[in-house]
C-alpha cells in the first residue's frame, strides 16, 4: 500500500511503508514552506525545485535509473515549457514503480513528447501533471492531450490556482483542466492505493486537497 499527498505547486509526497519520495520540495518558490526530506528520497523535476538536503536518503534531480527500498525510479530528460528545441533538456519526467503500480510525475515541460520519451514512460497507472498554464507550464488543453496519450487510470492535477500560493504568473483553476479532459472526478485528502486491483476501471481525476 502507498499514499500520495499534494502539498501545493508541483509538490507531492509518495509514501510506502518503507520509504517516502518528496517531489519538488522547494515550495518557497511559490510562497509556501519548503518540504522536509529528512530520511526520504528528494526528487526534483528541475534543479530549481530541489533543496539538496544533507539529511535526505537520496537526492535525484536528473535522468537515470535509481532503486531504493520498494521503489524503482527512472528519470527521463524533457524540454521545459519555456525552452526551445535548441536548449538543453533541463526538466526530468519520472517513472516510479511501487509494487504493481506505475506512477509518472511530470514537471513544467513542453507538451509534445517524442515517441522515445513516451516509450520510456511506458504504461502508467497514476499520472501527476501540472495544469495551470499561462505560458509557465502545461495549460488545460496541453495537459489533457498529454494525459490522453499516456492514458493512466488515475490523474492528479497539480500546479493550479490557489489563493495561498504565490506563483510567478497567474495559474488557471484545476476545473478548467478537468472540464477539458472530461473524466469523472473524485475529491480526497490523499490518494491511497493497495495495489493495481484498487485502481478505478476508467480514467478518473483525483483532485487532492493541499495538505
Amino acid at each position: 500500500m502507498f499514499e500520495i499527498e499534494y502539498k501545493g505547486a508541483n509538490g507531492l509526497i509518495v509514501s510506502s511503508k518503507k520509504m517516502s519520495i518528496v517531489i519538488d520540495p522547494k515550495l518557497s518558490v511559490a510562497g509556501l514552506k519548503d518540504l522536509s526530506v529528512k530520511d526520504a528520497v528528494e526528487l526534483a523535476t528541475e534543479a530549481r525545485f530541489a533543496i539538496n538536503a544533507d539529511d535526505a536518503k537520496l537526492v535525484i534531480e536528473g535522468p537515470g535509473e535509481y532503486g531504493i527500498a520498494d521503489f524503482d525510479i527512472r528519470g527521463i530528460a524533457a524540454q521545459r515549457h519555456l525552452d526551445t528545441e535548441a536548449d538543453p533538456k533541463t526538466s526530468t519526467i519520472y517513472r516510479i514503480e511501487a509494487g504493481d503500480i506505475r506512477i509518472a510525475v511530470i514537471g513544467n515541460i513542453y507538451e509534445k513528447l517524442s515517441e522515445d520519451q513516451l516509450e520510456e514512460i511506458g504504461m502508467i497507472d497514476v499520472l501527476a501533471i501540472p495544469v495551470g498554464g499561462s505560458g509557465y507550464t502545461l495549460d488545460a488543453t496541453g495537459a489533457a492531450t498529454l494525459t490522453r496519450q499516456i492514458s493512466p487510470k488515475v490523474v492528479i492535477p497539480v500546479h493550479y490556482a490557489d489563493d495561498a500560493i504565490k506563483y510567478e504568473v497567474p495559474q488557471s483553476e484545476a476545473e478548467v483542466f478537468i472540464t477539458e479532459l472530461g473524466a469523472p472526478v473524485e475529491e480526497a485528502p490523499k490518494l491511497k492505493l493497495k495495489g493495481s486491483s484498487s485502481l478505478p476501471a476508467t480514467m478518473t481525476v483525483y483532485k487532492l486537497a493541499r495538505s
